[in-house]
Order: C-alpha cells, then structure tokens, then sequence
C-alpha cells in the first residue's frame, strides 16, 4: 500500500455481511498490534502498564464511537511519551497528571466546538507523506531488534533516544553484533517471509482468517513447540506480551487510578493541561490527514468533531487513571492495511482489550514479541514504499525538500519536533515561491447547464490550499467545477496535487464533475471540458422557446454585470466544423455597438445573427428566418433594436422635412427601410418633432424604435406561413427586445413570446 491516494484504484461495492467481517477482522487484526504498543508506551512514558491499556481501551470504544473517522484509531501515543514522562516530573505524582489531562479533554472539546479543526487544511501534503514515509521507516528501523528478539527496549516507542540510554542505530548494531534470541529470531522472520509471501502463495491466499492473525497463532503455537526444547530455543517471558494480571476483580479494581482534585488551583497542572491539548490536537489532526489519504473510499473524516471526540477521550482517561489519548498513526494504518471500511473496527478493537486484559490476560501473554514486529515491519515496509518516493522525486523540489525533510527529522528527533521542522521548511518554500490572492469564483450558467468557473490567481501557493480545499468539499453532488488556470503563471505542487486528488478520486466519488483548462504543460494537467459552452443538438431537441429566451435573459445580465462565461473559442470552431445547430435567430440592426453574440454572451453556433438597417423585414430576411425555423429548427425568433438608433433618427428626419431620401443621401436603395420604418410615426406627431427639445426628440427616436421591433414581430408572423405554423404548433416563439446603448440592459418586449400585440415590456 502506498501512502498516497493516487496508487489506490476503486473497490468494488460489498455486501454488509462482508463489510461487517472486514471489519471485525481488522479490529482483531489492531487488537493485536495495539496490545503491545499501548504496554511500549506506558513503560517509556514511566507511567503504570495499566494505564496504557486502560488509554487504548477508552481510544477504541469512546473516541472511535464518537469519531467521525472510519478508519482513524486512538489510544496511547509515542509522540507523547516525552510530553508525559516531563509533566510527571513537573507535577511530581500520577494523580495531578490525571487532573491535568482531564483539563486536556476540556480545551479539546473547546478547540473543536470553535472548528479548530479547520487548521489541519493547512499541513501540506508532502508534509503528511513525509509523516506517513517516516513512521514506516522508524517500524521497520525499531521492529527489527523485536524481530529477532532484541526486546530491551518497550514497544511503542518512536523516538531516536530511548529509555535504555541506547538509540535507533545503536540498537541496531547491538543486533548485528550477535544479541539475537534465537527462539524468537524463528518466529520474527519466517513471520515476515509468510507476510511478504501471502498473496504470492494460492494455498495461504485461500485462508479464511486474516494473515496478521495467522502469523499470531503461528507465533504461539512454535512458542510452545520451543518450551519442550528448552535454551537456547526456549522463549522467556520478556520477549512475550506482558498483561498485568489480576488474580480478583478487586485486583483489577485496584488498577485504577483517580485525579487528585486538591491539585485544582495548582497553576502547574494548568499549564499540563494546555500543554497535553495542543500537541495531542496537533498530532491527531496530522494523524486523521494521514488516514485520510490512505482511506481507500477518499473520505474526509471532520477534524473538529475528531477534536471533540479526543476531548471526551481525554476527560475520561482523566477520570480512571489512563494515559492521554489521539489518533495514532501506526494502529490506523494497519486498520487501512488489512481492509476494515467502518468504526466498528475501531470500536471492536476497544471492546477486545478491555475483555482480554479483565478476562484473558495469561493467554495474551503467550503471544511472541517477535511475531508482532513482523506485522508492524510489513506495514512499515508499506509506508515507506519506493513507489512513495519516485512520486514525491517526480513531483520536484518544492515537493520533495519538506516530504525528505520531514521524514528524516522525524527519525532522528521525535515525532512531534520532526513533524513541526517539516512544517516551517514547507512555509519557508511556500513563501520563497509564491504570494497569497484569492481565487475567484463565479456561477456560470452556461447552454448545458450550471458550471462554478474557478478563476486560479496569478500566483497560487499552498496559502491557497484551504479555500480550494473547502471549496472542493463544499462543491455538491451533480454540480460541475471548471477549474480555469489560464492566466496562472504558478501554481505549488500542493495545489496541484490536491486538485489532480479532487480531478481524479474525490470528485468523482461524489458526484462532481471536474473540467479543467489552461494548465500548462509542465503540470501534467490537460484542458478536459466535460460540458458544452456552445448550442448542440442534444440541447437544441429537448428546450423549450422560453428556455432559450431565459438564456439569452441570463446572457444579458451576465454581459451587463461584467460575469461573461469564459469561452474556448478554438474548441467550440473546432466542435461546430461539422455543422451548425444553433438555438434561434437574432434580427438585429447593423449598428456596430449592437453585437448580438457580446451582448448576449453567446458562443460560436449558438445563434443565427441576421443584421439590416432598422432591423426591418424584407423578403429575404424573412427567407433567412424561414430556412432557420423549419430546416435548423431553431426554438426562438428574436427582434432586436436599440436606443438611439441612427437608421430609426434618419427616418424620422427625412419623413418629417419630407425630404427625397436619394437626392439627400445620395443611398439609392435607402428608401425600402425608410418606408418600412414610417408606418411606425403619426402625421400629428411628425408635425410637432421639430418643435420639441432634443431630449424630447431623443425620447421619440426611441419610442418609434419600439414600434418597428413590434411591428417587425407582427409581419414576420403574418408574412410567413412556416413562421405562424411553427408558432401556432408550440415549435417557435417571436419575441421583440429593446438594447440600451447606455446601459447595455435589454428590455424584452412580450406577450407569452408568441405574438406582437398588446405586448408588455419586461427588463432582463
């Protein structure tokens, strides 16, 4: 398993049944690992073994039912061991430290109550993966000594020093040099050769339980093989799990501990407090991310409500005397790694310790240590794939330099400080590379539906990341996204990774379709239109006449507002080559300030434009209608003049001076559209135009302008047979609008967008 998402590919759907044993699998499976790391934990954190249980117990039924992670499990963590074993110090009794956790669990529920949950958006990726890659390095590092019985120091911990004055590489070489229990060493490596070999060998792939479980019960049954053949085979009690056993309930009463209330204005165990919250807050944040990229269903688990659950968690280990709890990331992968798709895993893990260490404990401690080390090396082994490091290597430098950052200083200093070292080398590249701007962000209606257009700014860092991010969360099922980076100069690999993640996986997963434009080369991004910004006949067969006048309505008010749809004019010429189905037919004037694709923010193929003078009717405009109505099948007619129109002006004029049209214009063709425009004015008013101010004159330009549109809607119908039949027949409507050159607004002129008469204005 890669620590990245994009190595995952789909799973098919199961049914419950099998969902329901995955995951009681998985839980068994957790159960497992999680009994000798939470016994690790508690020994390096120098707190009582109990505790650490008792931690792991309250993580996997409190927090996991409370969760809202599938895959998340809680419990004791390494990278709190040095934050516990210094307040201990610091406090000078368990009970005080009891009390400072509980006040933990309490800034936890206010952290997440306040949605600082928010804050993980901003861990960069190569970050998390550094973390993922580091945690597998360190198991297989730290689980190697274990695997061949090398047992002095406690399971569970993460850090480069250890409790035994010893460190990661010394132990190492301790192994090389000979201290290898033999017994132990058996069952460590053939356990992780059967691992490694699982899915290659059909007999073992056949098996109904799990392999982790497999290599348990191998691992007992040689132990006890190895008791008849005494040393050196023989495998002691401290290379085996070691459950404190309780020989009475009341023992077992006795294991608890309780917070020592007197300490409640000690301003030192306020301080634990606040302490304990922010870095197990941090961790577990860190630690859902990480899962979350692991999930094979690319589910979101919500941060705050995490929060809330850790914090009730904590308030709970508080009370009974249990170490602090957070999402860990080692039991968590392995949750991922054997298959487990719900909580019920999380909560079945929970429910195993508490009845094995109340009920069981003598048989738990048959377990080899060794057998359990080749179940966390397999999984480190898994973490840290080469497959992990050739993607971030590929990904460059910006990349790159905080994930091997990140995974090295983890190693060599301790979860959280490695951790907290990857975070400021990742700022420090994000801020050498890029500056903060918003993305922009605008709902486009286009002919094929409603798109959100995502405008990327010219410079976009990882500063960018939590609002792309939420936005993508945000984005509802059915919806569509184009994401436009057309005029990008930049864009930081994490950007680019989370929207290649959105593009190819949650997107997708969701429902949400995701087109993509203007990437440049470099990124590995090709433009992708998953919808049409241009008139095709799908769309064109199933309209209606008042849909397509609503998207010329809708087209206006995006021109007038300065929202136009951004358009790939190269594609949609390229789509259209082949033939023209557009939605309806604009008779317009030939006035250059009226262009009827601009003012209705069309596209190429959406409209035939057929421009005159006045936009008056003659016979072959009238021929150019008819063949759009009954060959192209065009849905709408639409008539369109404007303000201030010089061909209406020039009509008045000369019809008021009763002027000869060629001798005054010298246009011998002129006064076919002089005499389609005159019909429009009254004798009385042409009397009194030039008497009137020129306001006024302006305003009856204007008018008359109005009553050409709707005479030209008249005379189209009444003129043409194909026309009124197309109109009568539900097929076409003949509607009249009015464009205001000031304003750029267009006054639609109508009466069910059929007929000319008694027709009532409508502004867009």
């Amino acid at each position: 398993m890669s620590a990245s998402r994009d190595e995952f590919s789909p799973i098919p759907e199961i049914t419950p049944g099998k969902r329901l044993g995955r995951d009681l699998s998985g839980g068994l499976v957790v159960f497992l690992v999680a009994l000798p790391l939470c016994l690790g934990i508690a020994l390096a954190s120098d707190a009582p073994l109990f505790a650490g249980l008792l931690s792991g117990v309250i993580g996997g039924i409190i927090v996991g039912s409370l969760s809202g992670s599938a895959t998340s499990v809680s419990g004791p963590a390494a990278g709190l061991t040095a934050i516990v074993l210094a307040q201990l110090a610091i406090l000078g009794s368990f009970e005080a430290f009891l009390l400072a956790v509980l006040i933990g669990g309490v800034i936890q529920i206010g952290l997440g109550i306040a949605r600082a949950g928010a804050l993980s958006a901003f861990f960069p990726s190569s970050v998390i993966k550094g973390l993922l890659a580091a945690i597998g390095v360190i198991l297989i590092l730290k689980q190697i000594p274990h695997l061949v019985g090398h047992d002095t120091d406690p399971e569970g911990d993460m850090s480069l020093s250890q409790p035994d004055n010893e460190n990661t590489f010394s132990e190492l070489l301790t192994v090389l040099l000979g201290d290898v229990h033999i017994g132990a060493a058996v069952i460590g490596i053939v356990s992780l050769a059967i691992l490694l070999l699982w899915d290659r060998i059909p007999a073992l792939k056949r098996l109904v339980i799990p392999a982790p479980l497999f290599i348990v019960l191998f691992g007992v049954a040689v132990n006890w093989m190895f008791r008849s053949f005494g040393d050196p085979w023989l495998i002691e009690p401290s290379h085996l799990v070691q459950i404190p056993v309780a020989e009475s309930v009341n023992d077992l009463i006795g294991f608890l501990r309780f917070p020592d209330f007197s300490q409640w204005n000690n301003p030192k165990v306020y301080m634990a407090g606040l302490t304990i919250a922010i870095v197990a807050s941090l961790e577990t944040l860190l630690n859902l991310e990480a899962v979350d990229k692991l999930d094979t269903k690319k589910r979101d688990s919500p941060p705050s409500r995490e929060l809330i659950a850790q914090g009730v968690g904590n308030i709970v280990a508080g009370l009974v005397g249990a170490l602090p709890v957070t999402s860990v990331i080692v039991r968590s992968s392995v949750n991922v790694n054997v298959g487990a798709e719900t909580k019920v895993s999380t909560i079945f893990h929970g429910v195993l310790l508490l009845v094995t260490v109340a009920m069981f404990p003598v048989y738990m401690n048959m377990i080899p240590l060794a057998a359990l080390a080749a179940i966390l090396l397999a999984t480190g082994l898994k973490l840290a794939s080469p497959t992990l490091f050739r993607q971030m290597w590929r990904e460059g430098r910006y990349q790159f330099a905080p994930f091997i950052i990140t995974l090295i200083s983890i190693v060599f200093t301790d979860l959280l400080t490695g951790i907290l070292i990857g975070l400021g080398v990742s700022v420090l590249f994000i801020l050498n590379s890029s500056l903060r701007q918003p993305i922009r962000r605008i709902v486009e209606t286009h002919l094929d539906g409603v798109v959100l257009h995502v405008e990327l700014a010219n410079q976009v860092s990882f500063l960018n990341r939590a609002a792309l991010d939420k936005l993508f969360v945000d984005a509802a099922r059915g919806s569509h996204l184009l994401i436009d980076a057309t005029g990008t100069n930049y864009i930081d690999p994490d950007i680019l990774s989370l929207i290649r993640d959105f593009k190819q996986n949650r997107g997708p997963a969701r429902g949400v379709e995701v087109s993509l434009r203007g990437f440049r080369t470099k990124y590995r991004l090709q433009d992708e239109f998953r919808f049409a910004d241009f008139s095709t006949r799908e769309l064109r067969d199933k309209v209606s006449p008042t849909q397509v006048l609503e998207f010329l309505k809708e087209g206006n008010r995006r021109f007038r507002t300065g929202n136009r749809l951004t358009r790939d004019f190269g594609r949609a010429v390229g789509a259209t080559a082949g033939g023209q189905t557009p939605l309806a037919a604009v008779l317009s004037c030939i006035d250059s300030r009226v262009p009827s694709e601009l003012v209705f923010d069309l596209g190429i193929g959406d409209i035939f434009s057929v421009r005159v003078a006045g936009n008056v009717i003659g016979t072959k405009s009238l021929a150019s209608l008819e063949y759009g109505v009954n060959v192209a099948s065009i849905k709408l007619v639409l008539v369109l003049g404007h303000t201030r129109c010089g061909a209406v002006t020039s009509s008045v004029e000369l019809v008021s001076n009763q002027a000869n049209v060629v001798e005054t214009t010298g246009c011998e063709h002129l006064q076919s559209i002089v005499d389609e425009i005159a019909p429009n004015m009254t004798e009385d008013e042409l009397s009194r135009f030039k008497t009137i101010s020129s306001d006024e004159q302006e305003q009856f330009v204007d008018e008359v302008a109005k009553r050409n549109v709707l005479r030209t809607v008249q005379q189209i119908i009444d003129r043409s047979e194909a026309v009124r039949k197309a109109v009568e027949d539900g097929r076409l409507a003949v509607v009249g609008a009015i464009y205001d050159v000031k304003t750029g607004q267009i006054e639609f002129m109508q009466e069910d967008g059929q007929t000319a008469g008694s027709i009532a204005p409508e502004s867009s």
